[in-house]
Parts: structure tokens; C-alpha cells; sequence
């Protein structure tokens, strides 16, 4: 039997550290995905600005589920303009305008449609969707504030064992241990990123 099981995560941040420094970290999909404790390995594709994130999980029987998602990442620095300066595309604007008038940053993850399949279910080996948005702010005191949302959906071939549970309460079980999954890693991915903002600090 397969079940879709969808996980939610949000939180927010501050980094000890300034925007310039924070964009340019955050904006690097391998060096963050490191922390995430269910992350195996994050590779760039064929495809520009296309990553293949590979994500590992044990079940009860310490068995590998593995879960492969394609990424985009599109980056949109945030702008806020005077008033009085029309502006009607933002190529328009000079680097020095951008430097003055940025105030943010949003990075946002999106599916990838792949051209093949790459499931196998008989070794438990999926496709999963992602999506999220990660904005960045300057903050007080020289620190960055992050938001983070994140979207995580995988349909997956069920244990025989798991099929005596009624569906509607294993779909209830399923939704809210995945978000319960999704949120540890990413509350522990960015403390990691917190602590290594602070190393960077004392360099």
C-alpha cells in the first residue's frame, strides 16, 4: 500500500554574523545540507542551479530508506527604493544602487521535474518534492535574522506490517511524524550553522 506523508518545518534564527557574510553561507546548498543529520550527500547536477539532495533514514529493523529529491535554487536579493526613484526593472539599477538599497535576501527551493524515474521501491528507494523559502535579514548588532519554510512531501511503499492500522489513522500518525522528523533536522541544522557562525567569529 503507498501513503504520502507530507512534513512541515519553520523556524527563526539569529546568526552571530552580517548579511554579506550570512547570503553568501546560507547561499551554498552543500555546506549547509551537511548538518542536517539525514542528509547523505547533496550533488550539483547537468542542470544549472539543480542539486540532487540524497537523504538516508533507518527504519525499526535498521533498515536504509532512501530518499532522493532534485532541487532548484533561485536566489532574489530583496530591494527597498526610495519613494521617489522610479524603477521598472531592477537590471536598470548600478551595483552601487543595489549595495545601498538591498535590505534581504530569499533563497527558494522548488521541485525539479526529472525526465526519468529513479525509484526503487523494492530497495526502498524514492523520489521525494521540496519546497521552501529561506529569507535573510539584517539584524541588530551585526547579526542576521533567518526565516526558514520548509515543505517536505514523499510517497513511499508501506511495511505489511504497518497495513493492520486503519488509513485514516496511519495517514494522522504519518503526517505528524514526518513534520516531527522534518522540524528536529532542520532545528538541528541550523545549530550547527549557529555554532559555526560563532567559530567563524573567534577566527
Amino acid at each position: 500500500m503507498e501513503m504520502d506523508a507530507t512534513g512541515i518545518s519553520r523556524g527563526e534564527w539569529v546568526l552571530d554574523g552580517d548579511f554579506r557574510r550570512a547570503i553568501v553561507y546560507l547561499s551554498d546548498q552543500k555546506r549547509i545540507m551537511r548538518f542536517n543529520p539525514f542528509c547523505h550527500s547533496v550533488e550539483l547536477t547537468e542542470v544549472e542551479n539543480v542539486y540532487k539532495w540524497h537523504f538516508r533514514v533507518t527504519d525499526p529493523q535498521n533498515n536504509p530508506f532512501d530518499v532522493l529529491f532534485f532541487v532548484e535554487q533561485i536566489d532574489e536579493l530583496l530591494l527597498e527604493l526610495p519613494e521617489n526613484m522610479e524603477c521598472s526593472d531592477p537590471d536598470d539599477l548600478s551595483d552601487e544602487m543595489i549595495e545601498r538599497y538591498t535590505v534581504g535576501k530569499k533563497i527558494h527551493f522548488k521541485h525539479y521535474p526529472v525526465s526519468k524515474s529513479v525509484e526503487d521501491p523494492a530497495k526502498y528507494l524514492f523520489a521525494g518534492k521540496v519546497s521552501a523559502d529561506m529569507y535573510i535579514h539584517p539584524g541588530a548588532k551585526g547579526k542576521t535574522n533567518v526565516h526558514f519554510d520548509l515543505k517536505v512531501e514523499v510517497t513511499f511503499l508501506l511495511y505489511p506490517a504497518f497495513r493492520i492500522i486503519p488509513k485514516k489513522v496511519l495517514r494522522s500518525m504519518t503526517k505528524a511524524g514526518m513534520s516531527m522528523i522534518i522540524q528536529t533536522a532542520s532545528n538541528k541544522m541550523f545549530h550547527s550553522i549557529s555554532k559555526d557562525f560563532k567559530k567563524f567569529k573567534l577566527a
